[in-house]
This record gives C-alpha cells, structure tokens and sequence, in this order.
C-alpha cells in the first residue's frame, strides 16, 4: 500500500516557500499539476483538491492577487529547482583579476619570474593586472614603463591580449590582459573530404574509353575495299588480248 503523503510537514525555516497549511490568504488562483487553468479558488478548496490528488500545494507567485498556487509533488520540484540553479552557476563564468607589479628599472631575472607567473595566471582563465611603480625621478620617464608592459604583452601574446592599454594612474601605470580565446577545432575534420574525393573519380572513368573504341574501326574497314575488285580486272584484261 502506498504510503499516505503528510500534509502537515513543512519545508525547512531558511525556506520561504509556503506549502500546504503555510498558505494562509483567503483564496488563491489554482493551478494543476499539468498546467490546467482550475480557477481561483478558497484556499481550504484548493488545499482539500491537492489531497485528494496526493499532492501538495505550492505557492508559485505571492505578489499576484489572489496569490497563484499549484499543485504538485512538493519534493521533485523542490528538487527540479535545485538542479536548475546548480546548472545556471556552472555556466556563470566567475572573472578572477590577479595583480603583478613591476618597477620600471626591473632586473632580468626578476623580469622573466614574473613573467612566468602571468603566464600561468593566464592558463588558469585569470585576468592579469600589470602595474609599474614609479618612485622619485622614474616619473619623469613615464615611456619607460609602457615600453615594459608592451614587451611583456608581446612576450604572453600566445596566452594573453591586451584588454586595457597602458594608463598612467599618479605613480602607477596599468595594463589589464586577458587569456587568448581557444581557437574552434572544426578545422581538423577539413582535410579527410578531399582526400577520399580526389582518386575515386579518374580511377574509374579513364582506362574506359579509349579501352573499348581504339581497336574496333581499323579492324572492321580496313580489308574490306581492295580484295573483290583485284580479280575482276585482271580477268578482263587476258580477254581482251585474245579477241585481239
């Protein structure tokens, strides 16, 4: 026997769906558990109607007047909302900016650490934010750290744009890069079509023709004039002579 659904169970308090007896306005507009149009009905009515279904009600929309409520199985829509929510957060793509900072006057070592450490901000998905440090008279020679950003976005240019130019902000000067976009792999199915196309064709049709023309008209024409006339001339000749 199947067990009989509990309509006094309530959902959990950080839960602000009203079910069942949590519905407490006078009427609501009914729905069934197939979409039907039932009509507004007394909220008693409409909660005596889910019972006799096995099913709860749920309000769908407080704020409409009266309130619309459905009718359904309360813990598979539950449910459906959940996954529908965890789906939506997979395609939320979260943006993560991380910061390197750099002096203008910056050693050669020190210079191919850092860029090391962009290089693999940047294979992670990350945005990476360049900031060069000016102190004292570095802020007389502001090129000097433009030049610096655009060696290194030349030199990340297989992993990373340049989303934000260099901007020169007080002592600061700032670039904003951005991983490369992966590139569509369609291209590799281009090449097998041709290939399979190109010998199928002349295989086939070449040898055919000159195979079954070529031999056939020089054998029927050739000895077919000269033989029968030969004879006949050269018997009338000898007659000729001896009448003569």
């Amino acid at each position: 026997m199947p067990i009989p659904r509990r309509f006094d169970r309530t959902p959990p308090e950080r839960d602000s769906t009203r079910v069942n007896e949590r519905i407490r306005v006078p009427e609501v507009r009914v729905i069934g558990e197939d979409g039907e149009q039932i009509g507004v009905l007394k909220r008693d009515d409409a909660l005596e109607l889910a019972q006799e279904r096995d099913l709860d009600l749920v309000e769908i929309a407080a704020d409409a007047k009266p309130p619309v409520v459905k009718i359904l199985d309360y813990s598979k829509w539950k449910y459906q909302q959940e996954q529908k929510a965890k789906e939506a957060r997979k395609h939320q793509q979260q943006v993560t900016i991380r910061e390197m900072k750099m002096r203008p006057k910056i050693a050669v070592h020190d210079y191919e650490t850092k860029k090391g450490h962009v290089e693999r901000f940047l294979k992670q998905g990350a945005k990476v934010k360049i900031t060069i440090m000016f102190r004292g008279r570095e802020m007389t020679h502001p090129e000097r750290g433009e030049n610096l950003l655009m060696r290194l976005a030349e030199d990340v240019a297989e992993l990373g744009v340049i989303e934000s130019r260099p901007n020169q902000d007080g002592r600061n000067m700032t670039m904003l890069l951005g991983p490369t976009k992966a590139e569509p792999k369609p291209k590799q199915d281009a090449p097998a079509e041709p290939a399979a196309e190109a010998p199928a064709k002349p295989a086939a049709e070449a040898p055919a023709k000159p195979a079954a023309e070529a031999p056939a008209k020089p054998a029927a024409e050739a000895p077919a004039e000269p033989k029968p006339e030969a004879p006949a001339e050269a018997k009338a000749k000898p007659q000729q002579a001896q009448s003569a």
